[in-house]
């Protein structure tokens, strides 16, 4: 006879309770696709660009995401503050790079021959998941040129069609501030 068929009603209730007990462990192990602050509506409160910009991007956030073409738009702006005399501070924006989930751009200044800044003008922030990404993505690529100096830069996993896109655009503004 097989073992729940007899007649002891108290092992019947410990393995219905391990099975619920091991299913409500399942249940909640599991990782939403948002996250939960997200997903209540404090995103929809706060404004697009100045709420999803990474901290690292310099201040400059990308808020007219769906530009198309490139801008390959260079300012020259004369003159150190605090500095010497001899030290010219170029800013230059490199092209859009259309990435399967958005466009993506970057500004570069360079100061004395050194990159000294680097900004992600667009980038893709139409969901929560592109935030995420791209709030860790975008300050490592920053870093990761900064240390360069060149768009030979690694790409991050996870963002792969950002580091791409990132890669493009940095060096579109790099030859055109030395070009």
């Amino acid at each position: 006879m097989h073992a729940l068929r007899k007649n002891r009603p108290l092992r019947r209730i410990v393995l219905a309770s391990a099975a619920t007990v091991s299913g409500m462990v399942l249940l909640l192990s599991l990782k939403p696709h948002t996250s939960p602050g997200l997903a209540v509506g404090s995103a929809a409160a706060a404004p697009r660009a100045g709420a999803s910009a990474p901290a690292a991007s310099g201040g400059s956030s990308g808020g007219s995401s769906g530009s198309s073409g490139s801008s390959g738009s260079s300012g020259d702006s004369g003159g150190g503050s605090g500095g010497s005399g001899s030290s010219v501070s170029k800013s230059v924006t490199g092209d859009t790079v259309q990435t399967r989930w958005g466009p993506v751009q970057v500004r570069v200044t360079i100061r004395g021959g050194r990159l000294t800044e680097v900004t992600a003008v667009q980038y893709p922030q139409d969901n929560p998941r592109d935030q995420e990404i791209n709030g860790y993505a975008l300050p490592q690529l920053r870093r990761e040129a900064l240390a360069a100096q060149s768009a030979d830069i690694d790409m991050v996993s996870g963002a792969t069609y950002t580091s791409t896109g990132y890669k493009q655009s940095l060096q579109s503004a790099l030859d055109s501030a030395t070009g």
